[in-house]
């Protein structure tokens, strides 16, 4: 059995307090895009790992990675042979471990016919909208899970310098934990999606940019490009993305990207 975990993009990301524990609260519209790993899994009498792919590199093949983690959680003790096929990058801002660890779930609540229990977030804070799949206004520390109007269709490019950056040095960073939250859902079409985003933001960009400056040469690339109509970073960084209306602007800006940084045009996904 083979499934996709699609990349997790936060086209909008409000910090709007902290709480008590130290974790940050948020207010974030959440998409997924059509590019990502891909999990195979297969029967076995015990868990085992396999991690394959242009960017295995550096990712762990045992308790460590968090498709291992989600499978004990799920049925501690049941086993399965699982391969993890890597395509995004590493600490990217993409939600490729959380996409991961909810494929893994998926994938084995299936094939080990068990139904999923409450208490995903147990895993990491973006499992339960990345279990989700669909866009969602995102909130609390990422168990509020809110439907958004549906989306109009359109393409993103994702491009990454290769620098990995690091959650907590980014929120570190940051100064200002109390902001105001995300307006209202509500547009139409492209130009007017375009419109509502452009009145959000990314609370963790200007932080991220302070641990990682090539992050700003990154989303200066992106909003020259032809038919960008935004350009942010997403997450805590240091993946940017570009929106775009049609699929031959998207794949023109991936390719005008400099060669050694990762760039990839896909579809939003509905």
């Amino acid at each position: 059995m083979r499934r996709f975990a699609p990349a997790k993009i936060n086209l909008a990301l409000h910090v709007t307090g902290k709480r008590g524990d130290g974790y940050h609260l948020l207010d974030s519209l959440v998409v997924f895009a059509g590019v990502g790993d891909w999990l195979e899994f297969a029967p076995a009498d015990q868990l085992g790992l396999t991690v394959a792919g242009p960017r295995a590199m550096g990712v762990p093949g045992d308790a460590r990675n968090l498709v291992w983690r989600a499978a004990d959680w799920l049925a501690p003790g049941r086993g399965a042979a699982i391969t993890l096929e890597k395509h995004l990058p590493h600490a990217s801002g993409i939600g490729g471990g959380s996409a991961d660890a909810a494929c893994a779930v998926r994938g084995l609540s299936r094939m080990w016919g068990v139904d999923v229990p409450d208490g995903v977030e147990v895993l990491g804070a973006d499992v339960p909208v990345c279990l989700h799949g669909r866009p969602v206004r995102m909130s609390g520390i990422g168990e509020v899970l809110d439907d958004v109007p549906e989306l109009p269709e359109m393409w993103i490019v994702l491009v990454n310098a290769g620098v990995e950056v690091a959650t907590g040095s980014v929120f570190g960073a940051l100064q200002q934990v109390e902001n105001a939250p995300l307006p209202v859902p509500e547009w139409d079409g492209f130009a007017g999606f375009a419109g509502w985003l452009s009145a959000t933001r990314n609370d963790l960009e200007r932080p991220a940019m302070a641990v990682a400056p090539v992050i700003g040469d990154v989303l200066e690339r992106l909003a020259t490009t032809e038919g960008c109509a935004l350009a942010r970073m997403s997450g805590s960084g240091g993946t940017c993305f570009g929106l775009y209306e049609d699929e031959a602007a998207a794949r023109m800006a991936a390719g005008a990207m400099p060669e050694g940084w990762w760039a990839k045009a896909a579809p939003v996904l509905d």
